[in-house]
């Protein structure tokens, strides 16, 4: 079967998901596969680094030339404030500059949490850390998982040092492990995870970073199990649920997935995303 693939929303950002089809029903026995016991990783290369400066070139080439003075005067601000206050301001301004005025999400999280690091507090460091996650979750380019991954990295490290009870600071973080291509041991990211899965199995959070570690593994029939908990917890859990039927999809249950993207067709309110499940139905009808 051909593969196909449509995108809609997060979740985490606008009450959506990410919905996807990202490959074949048949799994491809190339790809990379680590198990959630064993923590092997297999994968041959390390993804091609990219950098701030890469970033800001690229995002500076597509806006005008006032938008560029603007920028210009608000970099300056940075390294002219003598006062920790006052660059922290000039992060926020510049943040806010890159989403408004240049629709650049990348570059607002990366200099909300430079103004996170200055502050240093557990809630202006966590904030950050979930831009660059939920951005994570949604990039299929093994380069900016890491950049994303590598920032996110720092800023739940320091919010632990701050609070480190912090079960969704820690749960982030082996999400940074996990997705992020920072390790070639992704049991670093399973072990932080776990540990909060197994003192508190309901925490759906960490059992859903699980059952996506899962699903990215093959293990479908693991990743099935998490993802039916959360279910269970929460019975209108779209992501959950769309990731329920392409498992079953990716695993060649036609049944079960048709059942599943049935239950997700139900729920979703976007009508593309409407019509991509009825034509994926249809197909799996033939």
């Amino acid at each position: 079967m051909k593969k196909q693939q449509y995108v809609l929303s997060a979740l985490a950002l606008l009450l959506c998901f990410a919905l996807y089809f990202g490959g074949k029903t048949v799994p491809d026995k190339s790809a990379v596969t680590h198990s959630e016991d064993d923590g092997h990783n297999h994968s041959a290369d390390a993804p091609q680094k990219i950098d701030l400066n890469t970033l800001l070139t690229a995002a500076k080439g597509s806006i005008t030339p006032s938008q560029s003075q603007r920028l210009t005067a608000l970099e300056n601000s940075v390294t002219r404030g003598d006062v920790k206050d006052q660059q922290i301001h000039a992060y926020h301004e510049i943040a806010r500059f890159w989403l408004d005025s240049a629709r650049k999400f990348d570059l607002y999280a990366y200099y909300t949490s430079e103004a996170a690091k200055l502050e240093n507090s557990e809630k202006s460091l966590t904030f950050a850390a979930r831009l660059f996650l939920d951005r994570l979750m949604m990039s299929g380019d093994p380069a900016m998982q890491n950049w994303l991954a590598s920032n996110a990295k720092v800023l739940l490290e320091n919010a632990l040092k701050i609070n480190p009870a912090n079960d969704s600071s820690s749960i982030g973080l082996g999400a940074c492990y996990l997705f992020g291509n920072i390790s070639t041991n992704p049991m670093e990211g399973i072990t932080l995870i776990k540990k909060v899965v197994d003192r508190n199995p309901e925490n759906i959070y960490g059992q859903m970073m699980l059952a996506l570690g899962g699903k990215k593994s093959g293990q479908y029939d693991k990743a099935i199990e998490r993802f039916l908990l959360i279910v269970k917890k929460e019975p209108e859990n779209i992501e959950a649920i769309f990731h329920i039927a392409e498992c079953y999809d990716l695993k060649g249950d036609k049944t079960n997935a048709i059942v599943y993207y049935e239950k997700a067709k139900e729920l979703v309110k976007i009508p593309q995303a409407k019509e991509e499940l009825s034509n994926r139905i249809m197909e799996l009808k033939k």
